[in-house]
């Protein structure tokens, strides 16, 4: 059953911990699906997050109409409707700042790219890491932020850099 838009809620009236499951949600939802479970109840779900299966019905009810009474929910229909509330059902480029080796496994991490998360470019301030080529992304000079991430389009940056420098470098993206 499609879900009733009349009954969707804008993001400010959804509670932040509601908000804070729904990764969850389709982290189980996931495996579940690739254990070949296609119906899930609010009772099973419930018992693989440690929810009572009335916060289940009670968090899906702020996006809308999902399961069936006595029936459960369609396991492929929930990802794909949590996926969108989400937002992950859309591709974001992705910028990191800081090529260290927290920087560089965040580029190489194969996780992202499935969740829609891709990396388009590569920041970094030591002159020996720019120009390198870590994946499919070579490394810029921090000097070069601000344009790049307009002219690739970056929704989402990750900032990779020691901890006395990271508030220079919101600054320079917000």
């Amino acid at each position: 059953m499609p879900p009733n838009s009349d009954s969707r809620q804008s993001r400010s009236e959804v509670p932040e911990v509601v908000i804070s499951r729904l990764p969850q949600y389709v982290r189980i939802l996931n495996r579940l699906l690739e254990d070949g479970i296609q119906v899930v109840s609010s009772q099973q779900l419930g018992e693989k997050l440690q929810v009572t299966p009335a916060q289940i019905r009670k968090d899906l009810s702020y996006f809308g109409r999902f399961g069936k009474q006595g029936r459960g929910y369609n396991v492929t229909y929930l990802i794909s409707e949590l996926r969108q509330v989400l937002g992950l059902d859309r591709e974001w480029n992705t910028a990191v700042i800081g090529v260290g080796r927290l920087g560089r496994a965040i580029i190489n991490y194969p996780g992202f790219a499935p969740e829609g998360f891709k990396v388009v470019a590569a920041f970094d301030a030591d002159p020996t890491q720019i120009g390198r080529t870590f994946g499919d992304v070579t490394v810029q000079s921090i000097a070069e932020l601000a344009t790049v991430v307009i002219q690739k389009e970056v929704d989402i940056a990750i900032v990779a850099v020691p901890a006395p420098q990271a508030q220079a470098v919101i600054n320079s993206l917000a």
